[in-house]
C-alpha cells in the first residue's frame, strides 16, 4: 500500500500527543495515512507491551488511518546503527510515503531525539538503489526517497517552522490519546505516577495546541519543524485567519 503520509515514532502514544490532529486531517482530505512505531514501548513503567499494542491498534482505527505497524526495535536502546536504518528502510520502501513525520529533532526523552535522527537518515538512504532490501513476502524492494521529513513538537517547545490547523478534529485528538488508558489520566491505579499521567500533563497537550492556534488566528495547530525549505505554489493555500 502506497501512502502519502507516514509517520514514524519511538514510541506508541507519541504520535497521538504530537500529530494525530494532522493526520486526521489528512485522512479526511482523502489521503492515505499511516503510523510505524519505532518500539513497542516496553520500558514504559506502566502497562506491558501487548497492552500498549493494543491501545495503538484501538486508537489507529478511532482515527480512521489506513494502517499501523511496529518495528519492535529496542526500546530505550535502538541506534541510528545499520541494522535499526535497515528496518526504518524497509518501512518507507514499503508503504512509499511522500512526506514522513518524526520525533522532535532534541527533546527530553532521549528516545525522541536519536529517533529523529534515525528516521531522518533513513529517509534518504531509502533513496539509494545499491541498499538491497527484501519485503515481508521476500521480493527485492525498490528504493524510494519520502519528498519531505517533517519533524513535530514534543515535550520541549522548538519555534516551529509551520503549522496545521486541527480544529476539526481536536476533539477526536483526545480521544485518541485517552485510548491509552495505561499511559495517561490513570491517577486511580496502583501503578506507579510518571511524569505523563498526571492531569497536568494531559492539560499542557490541549494548552500547546491552543497556543500554536493563537499564533496563527485558529483554535487549535499543531507544529513542525523542517531542515528544508518549505515552498508553496499558491499564497491562497496559507492559513488567512485574522491574527
Amino acid at each position: 500500500m502506497k501512502l502519502d503520509i507516514l509517520a514514524i515514532a519511538a514510541h506508541p502514544d507519541d504520535v497521538e500527543l504530537s500529530c494525530a490532529g494532522t493526520l486526521m486531517v489528512h485522512a479526511l482530505q482523502g489521503m492515505k495515512v499511516g503510523i510505524a512505531d519505532l518500539t513497542q514501548g516496553e520500558l514504559g513503567t506502566r502497562g506491558t507491551p501487548e497492552g500498549r499494542l493494543v491501545e495503538a491498534a484501538d486508537a489507529c482505527a478511532l482515527m480512521g488511518l489506513d494502517v499501523r505497524v511496529n518495528l519492535k526495535l529496542a526500546d530505550g536502546f535502538f541506534q541510528n546503527t545499520r541494522e535499526d536504518q535497515l528496518a526504518v528502510i524497509r518501512a518507507i520502501r514499503r508503504f512509499r510515503p511522500d512526506i514522513v513525520l518524526a520525533n522532535a529533532i532534541d527533546d527530553r526523552h532521549p528516545d525522541h531525539g536519536r529517533a529523529a535522527k534515525l528516521i531522518a537518515d533513513s529517509c534518504f538512504l531509502a533513496g539509494l538503489r545499491k541498499i538491497e532490501t527484501l519485503g515481508d513476502d521476500g521480493k527485492p524492494q525498490q528504493a524510494w526517497r519520502p519528498k519531505q521529513v517533517f519533524h513535530f513538537l514534543q515535550d520541549r517547545y522548538h519555534e516551529p517552522d509551520f503549522v496545521v490547523d486541527i480544529t476539526p478534529v481536536m476533539d477526536k485528538k483526545i480521544e485518541a490519546i485517552k485510548c491509552f488508558k495505561t499511559q495517561f489520566l490513570a491517577a486511580q491505579d496502583h501503578e506507579p505516577q510518571t511524569y505523563i499521567s498526571s492531569p497536568e500533563f494531559f492539560d499542557s497537550v490541549l494548552y500547546r495546541a491552543k497556543m500554536l492556534g493563537k499564533m496563527v488566528g485558529v483554535p487549535y495547530a499543531e507544529g513542525y519543524t523542517s531542515a528544508k525549505m518549505i515552498g508553496v505554489r499558491s499564497l491562497k493555500d496559507l492559513i488567512n485567519e485574522n491574527t
